[in-house]
């Protein structure tokens, strides 16, 4: 059963309570809680939390590990065929499109960067900005190139990556075909109103920055380039130790950059979940609707 929505919504203290009523555990589908050094940015679940439900995926990398979406694809699958043989089904709670669409619908097998093509490809970015990804992607893909999101370094990066490494398009190894799962998949995201949900986001970042999210970021300052710290929370308050802003207004960035990821995650739950049997639940009611069917055997 796969529970997710945008951030601050309200998802972990729903799904808490389902596997506390239910006795199942929680897989995480939230990319950035991974990383164990990113607890207050990402609001990561409690230790109350922790003890009340059996959680999986969490925590268990470190910002300088390399990790994709294949091998949490292979990860996740390999935890179900364990829990199903526990449990008759079992919560994915996250709000990581692309993670829980890798579970669902499975994600094209891509090779593994090598390290130097990794630094050449993450030199030409440093040195020579956005534009210089544009230009070689554009040589090695045109077909990639002419979808992707050319604001978005990080896919570019991907593709260039595994071109060089391949000697073959990127678009060429993407096959997008449904594989199919021995386990029925039962989805249902959460939402707010608009204001009720920007209210909730502005709380959790004052809370966050009570309980020491700038003392957090600046201990992951040295390694502000890694990927898994490309992340709103972290990146706002990179830029004010920067000299770049005050910290007021990186706090103000924080809260106006996670109002904007809420609503692009919103966008994708819903266009990915029409064509789907699939529900939007207000995050109150959660509980009722559950209780109109019995779970079956789900992710």
């Amino acid at each position: 059963m796969v529970i997710s929505g945008p951030t601050a919504v309200g998802k972990t203290s729903a799904v808490v309570s389902l596997a506390e009523q239910y006795h199942v555990p929680i897989i995480s589908a939230d990319s950035r809680q991974f990383f164990r050094e990113m607890k207050i940015g990402t609001a990561y679940p409690t230790d109350e939390e922790l003890a009340r439900a059996q959680r999986y995926l969490v925590g268990m990398l470190s910002i300088h590990d390399y990790y994709n979406i294949y091998m949490y694809e292979q990860a996740v699958l390999q935890l179900l065929d364990r829990l199903f043989e526990q449990y008759p089904f079992v919560l994915m709670e996250g709000g990581s499109p692309q993670y829980i669409a890798a579970v669902c619908h499975g994600v094209d097998e891509t090779p593994d960067a090598d390290p130097q093509i990794r630094d050449y490809v993450n030199r030409m970015f440093q040195n020579n900005g956005i534009e210089a990804l544009r230009a070689q992607l554009q040589t090695l893909d045109p077909d990639f190139y002419a979808t992707v999101d050319k604001n978005n370094h990080k896919r570019m990066i991907r593709a260039i990556e595994v071109s060089l490494q391949t000697g073959r398009p990127y678009s060429s190894l993407m096959h997008h075909q449904e594989k199919e799962r021995d386990f029925t998949i039962c989805r249902y995201y959460l939402n707010r109103p608009r204001e009720e949900l920007f209210a909730r986001i502005g709380l959790r970042v004052d809370k966050m920055m009570e309980a020491g999210l700038e003392a957090e970021a600046r201990a992951l300052y040295p390694y502000r380039e890694l990927n898994a710290l490309n992340t709103v929370g972290y990146k706002e308050l990179f830029d004010y130790f920067d000299g770049k802003c005050s910290l007021e207004k990186a706090v103000e960035n924080i809260k106006t950059h996670t109002r904007r990821y809420a609503k692009k995650q919103l966008i994708w739950f819903r266009k990915e979940y029409q064509e789907l049997d699939a529900r939007e639940v207000d995050a109150r009611g959660l509980a009722d609707v559950l209780q109109e069917t019995v779970p079956g055997k789900c992710c």
